[in-house]
Formats: structure tokens, sequence, C-alpha cells
């Protein structure tokens, strides 16, 4: 096989071994565990925050489970992500390639330089905006807080906003209107990017609402579906993270 031709099977086999389970899961492993562990050495006094998607998800567990609720949303959690990377692990028979896992972070570097080059800094000349798409602008938080709502963003807002937002609206309109799956998963891509930017004005932490801020939110929850649905949930989760993280170095 020439050079030419084992370069295009690498990048090929790169796009599809990068959306599978056992590398997009894993890829966004290294998020949930700093986000858990700043939350733990954080959790005293007016630091004592969570990001607002786990939140929300956390207390759908304690509203079945009482007290039992966080630590059963998190056996949910870490069980389901390992039984998918086992599970496909197993399909596959392959060993993980460490290049993959280096390729799929200067990818999601690539992609948040874009968004906020691109996207946020369009918006910033036009609007005068210049924030964060999950840190709030009311309460005051300090940097290592700000950090840990950033990396928490990274992974529960695209758990609750696309995984299982979307996923459910789009499965509803299905079941429900008998829509075909492309509108379904169009008008479900738009309405939980609406929810997604509506999200950001609930709360003590919650943004006072404008138009312009909501908008942005908007095209972004847009962006971040789309990266979804052809990138994958690790490298979603990544790019919207180091994004966040971005803007803590120029507020």
């Amino acid at each position: 096989m020439s050079i030419s031709g084992v370069t295009l099977a690498t990048r090929s086999s790169y796009w599809q071994l990068s959306r599978a389970p056992r590398y997009s899961l894993l890829f966004a492993l290294p998020l949930f565990v700093f986000y858990e562990l700043l939350a733990v050495f954080l959790a005293h006094g007016e630091r004592s925050v969570r990001n607002g998607a786990d939140v929300i998800l956390q207390s759908l567990f304690t509203a079945v489970a009482g007290a039992w609720g966080p630590p059963l949303f998190m056996l949910c959690l870490i069980g389901g992500g390992l039984w998918l990377v086992v599970r496909d692990m197993r399909a596959h028979g392959t060993r993980l390639r460490g290049a993959t896992f280096v390729m799929m972070l200067g990818e999601s570097v690539a992609l948040a330089l874009v968004f906020g080059l691109l996207v946020a800094g369009v918006t910033s000349g036009v609007l005068g905006l210049l924030q964060t798409l999950a840190l709030p602008a009311g309460r005051q938080l300090d940097g290592w807080t700000r950090l840990m709502v950033s990396l928490g963003a990274g992974i529960y807002e695209e758990l609750l906003f696309r995984v299982l937002l979307v996923g459910a609206l789009a499965a509803s309109a299905r079941a429900l209107l008998g829509w075909r799956a492309v509108t379904a998963g169009v008008a479900a891509t738009v309405a939980g990017a609406a929810i997604f930017s509506a999200f950001h004005y609930i709360g003590p932490y919650g943004d006072r609402f404008q138009v312009y801020s909501f908008v942005f939110r908007m095209v972004a929850g847009l962006f971040f579906s789309g990266l979804y649905l052809a990138r994958g949930f690790g490298i979603t989760a990544w790019t919207h993270g180091l994004y966040d993280v971005s803007l803590l170095l120029v507020q």
C-alpha cells in the first residue's frame, strides 16, 4: 500500500475511532474527574457551588431516591459509561491507541479556538458581548470555582442538553407526532438550543436576561448540537469545556 493510501486510511480510521464509545467516553473522563475533585475540594461556604446542569440531574435522582439520589446518580453515570466502554472494546477486540487521544485533544483545542475567535469574536464586535456560555454574571465567583463550573459545563451541560434533551425531544416527535427522523432531529436541535440558552438565566447565579446574549447562546447550542452529532460526546465536551476555560483568561 502506498504512503498516501496509508495516510488516507489513518485519517479515515481516526474519524471513526474518535466517535466510538471506547474513545469518546474515556476521552471525556479527565474532565469528569477534574470537575468532581474541584467540587469536593471547594465544597464549603460560598464556594459550595456546582454546575447547574449537574444540579438538575442530581435533583431528578434526589426526587426519586431521596438522600440516596446523588450517590445513585454517580453510580448510574460511572457504571453506564464503563458498560458502554467495555461493550465497545469487546465488540471490536482492539487495543486503545494513545495517538488517537492526542489527536482528539488537538481537534478539541482547535475547535474551541475556532468557536471562540469566529463566533464569539464576531458577536463581541457587533453586540459588545464577551461572556462565557456557562459562567454567571450575577454573583461573583473566585477563580477556582469558575474553573470548576467551566469544566462541569463540558460534561454535564453536554450530557443534559445534547445527549438527553435533544435525544428525548427527537424521539418524542417521532413517536407522538409521527415526524420523520430528519424533521424531528432538526426541531429537537432548535428547541434544545433555546432551552439551553434559557437555562443560563435561571437561579441565583443566573444572568440578567438580554436578547443578544440569549441569541448568542442559542447559536452556541446549535453549534454544540451539530458538533455532538458529527464528532460524538467526548470531543464536544472538551470543546465546550476548553472554550469556557479560555474565557477565564480574558476576563
